[in-house]
């Protein structure tokens, strides 16, 4: 009777094994089924979004979460099998970084991509090709390294470490973390293929932008500083310079910048001799930078910029200038497809600054062309013929009787004269090549002039005779400037004029004579102002003398002699 309660158990511990191990594989089945729906998931998620840096970044964070790893990253190679970019998750920026910039060679980094499979350890910090990782990283024992092919290209690697609860990775394991690299080089060949799409298209409307500015008449500084803020936000750098060369070409100066350091680089020099820079501008060929401290450009470096590129601004036989652009040191460097890029983008820039200013040439010459034009009609046809009226007046005058038409016909005779010298001036500013407003004599004397009108109370009348702007010398021509103002200025304080005329000759001598109508200078008045003009026209060997004018008021004269005319100046005929 004693064998009846043991045989009585042993059914009741069988069934009890039974439904512990129903338990256990009903526990896997719904940890698979909730792996392969985490899976789902997660590759749904990847796939849902076409910007390429949130795609990687779902990725990796997908993978940590699917396997349980503490640590993992994302590292992108760039076209010569190094570290373009790494993402991290559970790491600091500083140890990512460490990644970022440590040598795969032939480390457990690297196996991934040269075996083209994954790669799991139980201990990595035992194995061979470990090589210690760099400095700072966490501890590293179980290691799972899964490559992410896009069609036939390994784009990067998926690393994972140190599995929670201290356990390892598994054959499930890496089938999940395979599975979700497989789905996810769908994704992010979909959201490569978007992003280059969208830079092409910003691309040809930046150039469309350019070349619409340019035929518009923009200044070429303003379309050098858009080509700058496109060249930055399409390649995602962090600073965008455009280097120019001195008049020597000797440096290459910082003339337009964008970016958050703009104001603190324009204006720095970058010499051509051995640098990187002066070896863009002097081969007209772009050239992508590792580290700008490579390059010799201090103007970047000492403010923590490293990846770099360079890029010429011109046509092949004619370089203008160079592009650079900057990027952070924890950054990842451009990628050959930005360079061609912006390589394309600046060429394109730099044909069409080539053509506006071929336009513009042209219509420059159609404008000293008609300017010549005018000129001659004016010496050769009007000047003539005033002065053949003013010969058969002056013949006419000995035949008339009456002594008040003398008169009149002698005054005509000093107007028409009068009118031959002003018109002789014009035909000296129309044959002279358009300047600017500041470098142009002529316009100066009228600007100083008209600018004395409200403190004179009246416009002043202007006369200017001879090749003002080609004869004077510029320091002569400052002189003279100084001197009307300070003649003007007097006549305003003490004058009280109603009428003021100025006058200035050029032929061998510079002759400016102020006329007004005011009360005069009295004997016994102040005269500083008076000798430290006279002391003007003494240091350059002229004369200066104030007289009264027998119908009221003062007459002011200024007169130095003028060198030689400079060889090539335009010389009108009488």
């Amino acid at each position: 009777m004693s064998d009846i309660p043991e045989r009585s158990l042993l059914p009741k511990m069988r069934l009890d094994e039974l439904i512990s191990e129903l338990h256990v594989r009903l526990e896997s089945a719904l940890s698979t089924r909730d792996r392969v729906h985490s899976l789902l998931e997660a590759v749904l998620s990847i796939g849902s979004d076409l910007d390429l840096a949130t795609v990687l970044r779902r990725l990796t964070e997908a993978a940590a979460t699917l396997v349980d790893a503490r640590y993992a990253g994302l590292g992108v190679l760039d076209e010569h099998g190094h570290f373009a970019e790494f993402i991290p998750v559970g790491l600091s920026s500083e140890q990512a970084a460490g990644i970022h910039v440590f040598p795969l060679g032939k480390g457990i980094l690297s196996v991934p991509t040269r075996d083209r499979a994954a790669l799991r350890l139980r201990d990595a910090s035992q194995h061979p090709e470990f090589h210690g990782m760099p400095e700072g990283h966490p501890q590293m024992r179980s290691f799972l390294g899964v490559p992410i092919q896009v069609r036939d290209e390994v784009f990067g690697n998926l690393y994972l470490a140190e599995k929670r609860n201290a356990g390892e990775f598994d054959e499930e394991d890496e089938a999940i973390v395979t599975a979700l690299a497989t789905a996810a080089g769908v994704a992010i060949e979909n959201a490569r293929l978007y992003e280059e799409t969208r830079l092409r298209e910003r691309w040809l409307s930046s150039s469309t932008e350019i070349t619409t500015r340019l035929l518009s008449g923009a200044d070429s500084d303003e379309v050098l500083g858009y080509l700058a803020q496109q060249s930055r936000e399409m390649s995602d750098a962090d600073v965008a310079v455009v280097l120019l060369p001195d008049s020597r070409e000797r440096d290459l100066i910082a003339e337009i910048a964008d970016g958050p350091v703009a104001d603190q680089v324009i204006g720095t020099p970058i010499g051509m001799s051995d640098t990187k820079c002066g070896w863009v501008y002097r081969n007209g060929e772009p050239a992508t930078i590792a580290d700008l401290r490579q390059a010799n450009c201090p103007m970047l470096t000492h403010r923590g910029f490293g990846p770099g590129l360079l890029v010429p601004i011109g046509t092949p036989d004619q370089t203008r200038g160079v592009l650079l652009l900057g990027k952070m040191n924890a950054r990842s460097p451009f990628n050959e497809a930005t360079r061609r890029m912006i390589d394309a983008f600046s060429a394109q820039a730099a044909v069409a600054l080539e053509l506006a200013e071929a336009r513009r040439d042209a219509e420059r010459l159609v404008v000293l062309e008609e300017r010549d034009r005018i000129a001659k009609d004016l010496h050769d046809v009007v000047i003539q013929r005033l002065f053949a009226s003013a010969m058969t007046l002056m013949s006419t005058v000995r035949l008339i009787g009456n002594a008040e038409a003398g008169d009149r016909v002698q005054r005509t005779i000093d107007d028409l004269d009068e009118t031959i010298r002003e018109i002789r001036s014009t035909v000296f500013a129309l044959q002279l090549p358009p300047k600017p407003q500041h470098t142009s004599l002529r316009d100066r004397i009228l600007t100083a002039a008209e600018g004395a009108a409200r403190s004179l109370g009246c416009q002043p009348g202007v006369r200017l005779e001879g090749a003002i702007d080609t004869s004077v010398p510029e320091d002569v021509g400052e002189q003279l400037l100084t001197v009307l103002g300070e003649a003007l200025s007097n006549v305003a304080r003490h004058a009280d004029a109603s009428e003021v005329h100025v006058s200035v000759q050029a032929d061998d001598r510079l002759t400016l004579q102020v006329d007004d109508n005011g009360r005069g200078i009295p004997h016994n008045g102040r005269r500083s102002g008076l000798r430290n003009l006279a002391e003007r026209a003494v240091s350059l060997g002229g004369e200066f003398g104030v007289d009264p004018i027998p119908t009221g008021g003062t007459a002011l004269r200024w007169s130095v002699p003028l060198r030689s005319r400079q060889e090539g100046g335009t010389q009108v005929p009488a």
